[in-house]
């Protein structure tokens, strides 16, 4: 019976079926608030598919930031450079947008553990922030721009934490 290439069978598990994080990344410190195990899965993957201003901890740390800064009620603050990729995390929702994609990216473990905490943290942002009654056009739905200036609107709307009040100033 001819061999099947390791590469087939690792395909045929899946991407994180039965693979453990490599032994580096499991010494290295585990990131906020999630077991060494799970902080294993994120440092591997952020290892394999780096790319810039997604750091677990950063964002968590920008994220937790925001939810504890004083006063009742906050207003999410737009961010001056949103081209920008790391001056676009100056606003909150675009750190919950890429909280969202590295959660996405990580294997079930880890998955679970930072689900946990982004239950928690989304449940503080819902209560300290307001929904948006009249948010301004193209602030609430996903619209695809063509090069004459032409747009249409794909009907995704953005996520829930695009659509509270902001300050405006």
């Amino acid at each position: 019976m001819p061999r099947r290439r390791p590469g087939a069978l690792r395909a045929q598990q899946g991407r994180f079926e039965g693979r453990r994080p490599p032994a580096w990344a499991r010494e290295l410190p585990p990131v906020d608030r999630l077991s060494p195990a799970a902080s294993a899965g994120v440092q591997w993957v952020q290892h394999e598919q780096s790319t810039s201003c997604t750091d677990l901890a950063d964002l968590l740390r920008r994220y937790r930031a925001f939810l504890n800064r004083p006063g009742g009620r906050l207003r999410l603050v737009a961010s001056w450079v949103p081209a920008c990729p790391c001056c676009a995390l100056d606003d909150v929702a675009e750190v919950r947008d890429r909280l969202g994609e590295v959660y996405r990216r990580l294997p079930p473990q880890a998955r679970t553990a930072l689900g946990r905490v982004l239950v928690a943290l989304d449940a503080e942002f819902r209560r300290r922030t307001l929904p948006d009654p009249d948010p301004p056009p193209g602030h609430w739905a996903d619209w695809i721009e063509y090069v004459d200036d032409w747009a249409q609107w794909r009907g995704i709307p953005y996520a829930w934490w695009h659509r509270r009040i902001y300050e405006h100033g």
